[in-house]
C-alpha cells in the first residue's frame, strides 16, 4: 500500500514515464506498464431516477436527438441534457456557500486529484439516520490508521449509497418541493472545523449533503466551503475502498462561474 505522501509522486512519475516513452517511440518496442491495482467508479449514473434536492426545479433530463442509421449508411447517436448544478454525484464548489471563494472552473486540480482516506461511520448511521461525523471519529481513525495528512481527500462512508435511488429511503422524505423533513447522516460542525484544521484537499460523502438532513443552518457547508475546500456529495462505492491507500480523481464539469456540477469521481486502489 502506498504511503499517502508518495502516491501523487508515484502516479506523476508513471505518467511522466509514459509520456517519455511515447516521445521516444518506445511504445512499439515494449508495452507500457501501470502500477498494479484497480480503478473503482464512485459515481452514480445520471438518469431519470437521479436524486436531486427536493426543491430543485427539475431533475436530470436527457433528450435523444438522433439514434440510428443515417442516409449515408453509418450509425449516428446524439443527445442533449439539462440538469441543476446540484444533484446526483456532484461537486459543491466553495462559492456555493462562501462569497468570493472558488467557482467550479477555478478549483485547484490538486484538490480534485489526491490521496484519499475513508472514515467509516456506517455502523452508527445504521442505528441513527441523523448521525453526524464527530471529531472523535477523526481521532479514532487516526489512532487506527495514522494521521490524516494535509492535502488528503477525506471521504465519509455512512452506508447510504445502498439506498440509492429510492428517494424516500435515501432522503428520509420524498415530498416534492419540501426539504423540511429530511433525515440522513452528514458531517457535524465541529468535525468540519477539524477537517479544515487538518488542511484537507476536499471532503466527500455518500449522502445528499455534507450536512445532516435536518440541518437548517448548513454549518458544515459554511465551514468547509468557507475555507475554500470543495465537497463531493452523493458519492457511490465507498465500501470498495480501503481506509487508506486509494488515490482519488474527482473531475467535475468545468462550468465557468458555476456553484457546482455533475462529477465523475474514480479511485485507484493499489
Amino acid at each position: 500500500m502506498l504511503p499517502v505522501r508518495r502516491a501523487p509522486l508515484v502516479l506523476a512519475g508513471v505518467l511522466a514515464g509514459v509520456l517519455a516513452g511515447v516521445l521516444a517511440g518506445a511504445c512499439a518496442a515494449s508495452p507500457l506498464t501501470f502500477p498494479r491495482g484497480k480503478l473503482v467508479d464512485l459515481t452514480h449514473a445520471f438518469n431519470d431516477k437521479t436524486v436531486y434536492w427536493p426543491t430543485s426545479p427539475s431533475g436530470f433530463v436527457r433528450q435523444v436527438l438522433a439514434y440510428g442509421p443515417t442516409p449515408a449508411g453509418f450509425f449516428y447517436a446524439s443527445g442533449a441534457f439539462a440538469a441543476p448544478e446540484h444533484g446526483g454525484t456532484h461537486l459543491d464548489a466553495p462559492i456555493h456557500f462562501a462569497a468570493g471563494k472558488s467557482t467550479a472552473d477555478a478549483i485547484a486540480l490538486d484538490r480534485l486529484a489526491a490521496p484519499a482516506v475513508v472514515v467509516d461511520i456506517s455502523a452508527r448511521a445504521g442505528a441513527d439516520r441523523d448521525a453526524a461525523l464527530l471529531p472523535a471519529d477523526l481521532d479514532g481513525f487516526e489512532r487506527a490508521h495514522g494521521r490524516i495528512e494535509p492535502g488528503t481527500i477525506v471521504l465519509v462512508r455512512t452506508g447510504w449509497a445502498a439506498r440509492w435511488p429510492d428517494r424516500k429511503a435515501y432522503l428520509g422524505d420524498d415530498t416534492p418541493g419540501d426539504a423540511t423533513h429530511l433525515h440522513f447522516p452528514g458531517i457535524g460542525a465541529d468535525a468540519a472545523r477539524e477537517l479544515v484544521r487538518r488542511g484537507v484537499a476536499a471532503v466527500g460523502i455518500d449522502t445528499a449533503s455534507i450536512d445532516c438532513g435536518p440541518s437548517k443552518d448548513f454549518l458544515a457547508h459554511q465551514v468547509i466551503l468557507g475555507a475554500d475546500v470543495p465537497a463531493f456529495e452523493n458519492v457511490a462505492g465507498l465500501d470498495r475502498l480501503p481506509a487508506r491507500g486509494a488515490f482519488v480523481v474527482a473531475l467535475p464539469m468545468k462550468i465557468e462561474g458555476g456553484s457546482g456540477g455533475p462529477l465523475r469521481i474514480v479511485a485507484w486502489v493499489p
